[in-house]
């Protein structure tokens, strides 16, 4: 990772006024929306400014959290002095990183029902994850159906729409394989462990135990020469 993605500045605009944070990675954005900082993505750079309405002390509270948060994990920010703490907020493992650990059960898998048992906590139609992401969204369209703008009946409806039937195919699809693939019982050809041990019916001490290569993807078909078409 280069040197200036962990370096951050977030300061007031000396022209808006704004407080706005720019510079840093993927994981410092992530950083500075949780901690309460909004993303703007221009054609040429994205920075990060707070939300709207806020009054001066509620900005520098904000601003000071995301320094402690960002400090907390090393990165570097230059920042106002009404910005600059000596605490170091905890930094936990979010939720996203948890689920993100099951795509790493699944590159390395070894069996179908080992792929399978992964997929369960995704489909399981009582607690699992997708489940649980049908229910917030139902839970912010519920949310969205009174707060009494003009457009939030349109946000409603679009919600309760990507629980139903968006998230909905996703999850029957998902189900249908996971279930397709408990039933194979099957090793996976490119991934079966190698022990490398010589078998007991060896004679030769000094043999060396191979692991047979993976299966090789059928070469492509060579276009048909220019001389043996018709004429």
């Amino acid at each position: 990772m280069a040197l200036a993605d962990r370096i951050l500045t977030l300061r007031r605009d000396v022209h808006s006024g704004e407080v706005l944070a720019r510079g840093g990675d993927p994981e410092a954005h992530i950083i500075l929306e949780r901690a309460g900082f909004v993303p703007v993505v221009r054609y040429h750079e994205t920075y990060h400014r707070l939300p709207t309405g806020l009054d001066e002390a509620e900005e520098n509270r904000f601003a000071t959290r995301a320094v402690a948060r960002l400090r907390a994990v090393r990165y570097h920010v230059d920042c106002d002095d009404a910005f600059a703490t000596d605490l170091r907020e905890p930094h936990y493992l979010p939720l996203g990183a948890r689920v993100a650990h099951l795509a790493e059960r699944i590159r390395e898998a070894e069996r179908t029902e080992d792929v399978a048992e992964v997929l369960t906590e995704l489909t399981a139609v009582h607690d699992g994850i997708l489940t649980a992401l049908a229910d917030v969204l139902t839970a912010t369209a519920d949310f969205y159906q009174d707060l009494g703008r003009n457009s939030d009946p349109y946000a409603t409806k679009r919600l309760r729409y990507l629980a139903t039937e968006r998230l909905g195919v996703i999850a029957s699809d998902l189900r249908h394989t996971r279930n397709e693939l408990a039933d194979r019982h099957e090793a996976h050809p490119r991934r079966t462990a190698c022990s490398g041990e010589v078998p007991s019916t060896e004679r030769e001490a000094s043999t060396i135990p191979a692991c047979p290569p993976p299966p090789r993807a059928a070469a492509p078909a060579a276009p048909a020469s220019a001389s043996g078409r018709r004429r």
